[in-house]
């Protein structure tokens, strides 16, 4: 699988790309509809991705959905897994930062795409619609998958075993 990361936006969110056998997956279309376009080119789009409803995650999202008429995975999606032939993915649901955050897993890959939940040294923010005590929750139920690359929704990636090591939430939170 190739993963493609744009960033877009004022807020510079990380809009993921991922592309198998001509076929693609968009994570989180926060803004700049046009420039997601031009990265699907004339691949065949099957499902859309969405960690959270914040504005800077979802920007693009009705255009793409009136355009390409696929899918949409977010946090009404049961906690499952799922097949988008050539994609498995499960849906974790990773309250804290939302209510509706969801971390989605590609067990294949060993990756995994948090959204604002989990950021290189960091967390997103409560104060937004979520809450700490889910987020505690969320950080404790991240832990026990395998380490795997981690791709947020704002900066650059990491991996679970590096925040494991050097974030103070993953101390605060044991």
């Amino acid at each position: 699988m190739k993963i493609n990361r744009i960033i877009v936006g004022r807020l510079r969110e990380n809009c993921y790309i991922l592309s198998k056998n001509e076929k693609v997956i968009v994570i989180d279309p926060g803004d700049e509809y046009e420039k997601i376009k031009e990265e699907i080119r004339e691949k065949e789009l099957i499902g859309i991705l969405v960690t959270h409803h914040h504005f800077d995650h979802v920007g693009a999202l009705p255009q793409l959905l009136e355009e390409y008429k696929v899918p949409l995975y977010d946090y009404e999606t049961k906690e499952k897994e799922v097949i988008i032939n050539p994609f498995t993915f499960e849906i974790i649901k990773t309250k804290g930062h939302t209510g509706d955050s969801v971390t989605f897993y590609f067990k294949e890959e060993n990756v995994m795409f948090t959204g604002d939940f989990l950021f290189k040294e960091s967390i997103g923010r409560t104060d937004l619609g979520g809450n700490i005590f889910d987020m505690k929750e969320s950080i404790k139920k991240i832990k026990k998958y395998p380490n795997v690359t981690i791709y947020p929704g704002h900066g650059e990636k990491t991996t679970l075993n590096y925040e494991i090591k050097y974030n103070p939430y993953f101390h605060n939170f044991p």
